[in-house]
């Protein structure tokens, strides 16, 4: 039998998933990617079509999954991620956290497959506890317009743990802060490609309340080498990623229009229901456990990412 390992990555086509995609296969990983494209696109992945190793299938993973072969990892990463998205797509959201988890579960009892959960910060909701760190279990509004993505990530955390203590599933669960970078979609409502799309073409940057709520964004190179130490390592409990440099998001945006040089203003609009006031992640686990800690500066990382979006402007 070969010894090349076989992933799927669920959300393959995804922002976070086609970088993750790219980064097993440098690892000398077969992947195969699956997306039912509701969020992702096919351009985010259209550049590993001719790699070894690679194939995609358009597929909703809330359905029975069924993939031929060997699988050693199963990395479950699809859900609508923004909140333009999941309060379009509510349904949607909730059913990919729980019945794609479900389903994805099961494919890694059958296979015997290492099963890895993507989750969020947004498990910590709107923080009471600050930084945040594994052990805060959260201030979540379960009715509220954002409680159709926070209680499906932490159903889905809730069932993998289930899955690993009742079935003996090997588990990982990733908790992923503020993630930022190329393949991001410039529509997705999120703040960093909202801010560089206004400020690359001088139009006022849209800051929700006063701008006093924080932030701390991470580089998506950082974010996936956590994510593969975390996959190789032995810990079966949460693990924050992220980068734990605070700002807040006024100070963001001032930091966008001086790299882009642009002649933008920011203009204040009213802050959405249940928007976390506060977000940063404790990585004394990462550090310990991974011995991982993000290493691009926060100037790198958005001059790569404004490249990216100054090349899609229509």
């Amino acid at each position: 039998m070969s010894e090349t390992k076989r992933a799927l990555v669920t959300g393959g086509a995804g922002f976070l998933g086609s970088h993750l995609c790219e980064r097993l296969l440098d690892e000398g990983i077969e992947v195969v990617c699956m997306d039912n494209l509701i969020t992702g696109s096919v351009e985010n992945i259209e550049h590993l079509y001719g790699r070894d190793g690679f194939i995609f299938v358009k597929y909703d993973v809330t359905n029975f999954i069924d993939v031929p072969g060997r699988l050693d990892y199963i990395l479950h990463f699809a859900s609508p991620a923004s909140p333009i998205d999941y309060l379009k797509l509510p349904i949607q959201t909730l059913k990919v956290g729980s019945l794609g988890t479900h389903k994805a579960l099961g494919l890694a009892k059958a296979k015997g497959a290492r099963f890895l959960l993507a989750s969020t910060s947004e498990t910590y909701g709107d923080p009471l506890v600050h930084p945040q760190p594994e052990s805060y279990w959260g201030n979540v509004n379960p009715v509220g317009p954002r409680g159709v993505y926070d209680e499906a990530k932490r159903f889905a955390e809730a069932l993998t743990m289930a899955y690993h203590r009742h079935h003996g599933i090997d588990t990982r669960i990733v908790r992923i802060f503020n993630t930022y970078g190329p393949r991001m979609r410039a529509g997705d409502g999120r703040v960093v490609p909202a801010f560089i799309n206004q400020a690359l073409q001088n139009q006022p940057l849209t800051c929700f309340g006063d701008g006093s709520q924080t932030r701390s964004f991470c580089y998506v190179d950082d974010l996936i080498e956590g994510i593969f130490r975390l996959l190789q390592s032995d810990q079966v409990e949460p693990v924050n990623i992220g980068n734990p440099a605070e700002m807040t998001v006024l100070q963001f945006g001032r930091e966008i229009i001086r790299i882009t040089e642009s002649a933008s203003d920011i203009v204040f609009q009213e802050l959405p229901e249940d928007d976390p006031k506060v977000r940063q992640p404790d990585i004394t686990k990462a550090r310990e456990i991974l011995n991982w800690a993000p290493t691009v500066s926060l100037e790198d990382g958005l001059r790569s990412t404004i490249e990216y979006f100054s090349t899609r402007l229509v």
